[in-house]
């Protein structure tokens, strides 16, 4: 990539993103880490040997993109604090912030800020994520590029042209893992109380969740025609779907997806006043 990276922020997100690109052969020499807490940093600079500083200004101030990987609470203060250095240096700016717009980021760093809204997922953490982009207008085509680059380094990229979709993104896929936690959480418990094994029970559980995403992955079928496809009428599976069915499970997931969604939409509210 041969440009400088700088993550304000040393977490679980940033870690992912810094592995991936060091995975990727990006050089540890063009990541820089700033974070307010000592033991963060040190975790960071030994786990990838990348530069690390507690000023993010100083950070700013050297990094071709600036990656904001902090709580939405503390956002508007942190960025109010890099105006000047953004400013200065022109830094395209990737947010890893649920919930905060792009309008409200530019603002608290002085506007004319090239801005990108990213909405990763936990899977990032063993570079199986999905990351959807939005790009303001400030934006160049080399710099949107580079956010891709960044964000492909731990999964897969899609870009949407309407930054009001990100709340349903990040209800659909950033919040997703943990649906498909507590659906497998609730079948290897079932399991086990049918009398199957801790470890036999774990490992059907995960390796059919596995192997159902992969064969939806690799078919490229409509999600109903492979549910048909794997349903005989009449059978085992039938039963156990139409139970599925009578207790609502579409309009439950509809419900919390909406709710999700709804809380990103507060989250801009709360915390992206400008």
């Amino acid at each position: 990539m041969g440009k400088n990276i700088g993550f304000v922020g040393g977490g679980n997100m940033a870690q992912a993103m810094i592995g991936g690109l060091v995975a990727n052969k990006v050089s540890a020499a063009n990541i820089m880490v700033a974070d307010p807490d000592q033991t963060q940093r040190e975790l960071v600079a030994s786990r990838f040997g990348v530069r690390v500083m507690s000023d993010n200004s100083e950070l700013a101030s050297k990094v071709d993109v600036l990656v904001l990987a902090v709580k939405p609470q503390v956002l508007a203060g942190v960025a109010r604090d890099l105006a000047a250095a953004t400013q200065a240096n022109k830094p395209v700016i990737v947010s890893v912030v649920a919930g905060i717009q792009a309008s409200s980021i530019q603002t608290w760093m002085g506007g004319n800020v090239a801005v990108v809204r990213a909405m990763p997922n936990s899977p990032c953490l063993v570079r199986q994520g999905i990351t959807a982009l939005h790009a303001n207008a400030l934006t160049s085509n080399e710099q949107r590029g580079l956010a891709q680059q960044i964000l492909e380094a731990v999964g897969t990229v899609i870009w949407l042209e309407r930054e009001e979709l990100m709340d349903a993104v990040t209800a659909v896929s950033g919040s997703g893992p943990a649906y498909f936690f507590l659906f497998m959480e609730a079948i290897e418990q079932c399991a086990r109380r049918m009398g199957l094994p801790m470890e036999v029970a774990w490992a059907l559980t995960l390796h059919t969740g596995v192997g159902a995403a992969r064969m939806a992955l690799e078919s490229g079928q409509d999600l109903a025609q492979l549910r048909k496809n794997v349903t005989s009428p009449g059978g085992t599976t039938a039963a156990a779907l139409a139970i599925f069915e009578q207790a609502g499970l579409r309009d439950i997931v509809d419900r919390a997806l909406n709710g999700a969604r709804e809380r990103g939409s507060e989250i801009a509210l709360e915390f992206g006043r400008e």
